[in-house]
Parts: C-alpha cells; structure tokens; sequence
C-alpha cells in the first residue's frame, strides 16, 4: 500500500502499474486497503457497509488473479472507475490504471447477468455492477460464495435476497446458488435441465444441494500472509 500512500501524500511514487502490480499480492492485502481492516473483523450491520463489504471482497479475488480485473470481475472499464471513486475513493488513483482494456463478455454470463438485473430489488448503480460481477464470477470453478471472495454462503444469500430479492426468494430448497441459477436460465427458455422426475430420485442430488461450507480462499490466504509475514519477522 505505500505506493498509495504516496500518491496521495504527493511524494515519489513508482510508476502506477508497477505499484498497483504490488498492491495486488494477495486478497487479503488488497481487502486491507480497501478497508482498513482484515476480513475477519469486518462490521457488516448495516446495508451500506456490507455493501462495501461484498464489493471489496470481489475485487479483492478478482484483483489477484491473472489477467484484466475488468475481464475477471466482469465491469467495464467505466464502470470499475466509478464503484471505486464510489466506495473506495482512497485508491482510486492507483486503482484507475488496472481498469485499462475492455472486458469480452462471455454468452453465458451474459445471460445470468441479464436474469439477476430482471430481478434486481435495490436502485441505483450498484444493482447495475453486482449484476455483472456475480455473472461473471459464477463462471469460475468453486462455490459462488468462495468465487465472490465472502467469507461464507450466508454473505451470499444476504447479498442476493438483498439485492435480488424475487430471484432470491425462488430458491425454496436452498438449491446451490449456481445450480439454482441455471435452473432458472432453462425454465426461461422453455427448457428442462434434467430428466429425473423429481430431485429425491436423481443420482446428482448431491451437486444440487450439498453442503457449501468451508474455510474460505481469503482466509486461507490471510493465514500464508500472516505465516510469511511471522517468518520474515
């Protein structure tokens, strides 16, 4: 983060890229500046400030892995600028340079960005970008909540009960969120996404509604941080 501190204090700074290249070592380093604070000891009582909580826990996955962070977090490069200059304005600065390039938006999160936005429950622009950056996380491999960077599944089931309240509320079962999406994606299509009669007779029962809990990648991250961090000292 010195690199932040620099350019805010108006002293010498590395160029910008290097220095966000740095900012971007690990998640938890990046939800740390971001907030001020680890993830473990993020105070989420109000909507405004789980909010920032569920957006600072998105960039922070999407930040660290290779690649665009408007391709990996599926915002278009305006659309980054303005959430941060919105939540994170301390950073913008180093932030705006990482926004560089245009996102290519897959077909498939397309399609779930446009089911989340016909089902979206609050105003303003943060519908708008939650929309996009969902769709295009639940294209990546684990549980939706770990994709997301959230330190659980019951951050996630807040988040779209919150923001996406009729598509939220469909989910009777407590289906997967990912399953459950494209469940709704077929059912919008006219289509059926599986042959077996019901749920309690079909061998993927497990894919559908297993368990979803686990220690989550930015807390897995913060440990090896805090290891490295122990060793070097």
């Amino acid at each position: 983060m010195g690199g932040a501190a620099n350019l805010q204090s108006g002293g010498p700074a590395l160029p910008l890229r290097v220095a966000a290249a740095g900012f971007a070592s690990s998640p938890a380093v990046v939800y740390r500046a971001l907030t001020g604070c680890s993830p473990g000891d993020a105070q989420i009582d109000d909507d405004r400030a789980f909010d920032r909580h569920v957006l600072a826990s998105i960039l922070s996955a999407a930040l660290t892995e290779p690649g665009s962070i408007s391709e990996r977090c599926g915002l278009l490069p305006d659309d980054f600028t303005a959430l941060i200059i919105a939540y994170f304005p301390h950073v913008s600065v180093l932030l705006s340079v990482l926004a560089i390039g245009a996102a290519e938006v897959d077909d498939e999160a397309a399609m779930l960005r446009d089911l989340l936005l016909k089902h979206r429950s609050t105003s303003g622009e943060i519908g708008h970008w939650l929309a996009a950056m969902v769709a295009r996380r639940a294209m990546e491999p684990d549980h939706l909540w770990e994709d997301l960077g959230l330190r659980n599944r019951s951050e996630l089931s807040r988040l779209l009960i919150r923001h996406f309240a009729p598509l939220a509320h469909g989910n009777t079962r407590n289906m997967r969120w990912k399953r459950y999406f494209y469940r709704k994606l077929c059912e919008d299509d006219g289509m059926v996404m599986c042959s077996t009669p019901s749920c309690a007779q079909c061998n993927d029962f497990a894919d559908c509604f297993g368990e979803e809990s686990g220690e989550s990648r930015m807390a897995a991250r913060r440990r090896e941080v805090e290891l490295a961090e122990a060793i070097a000292s």
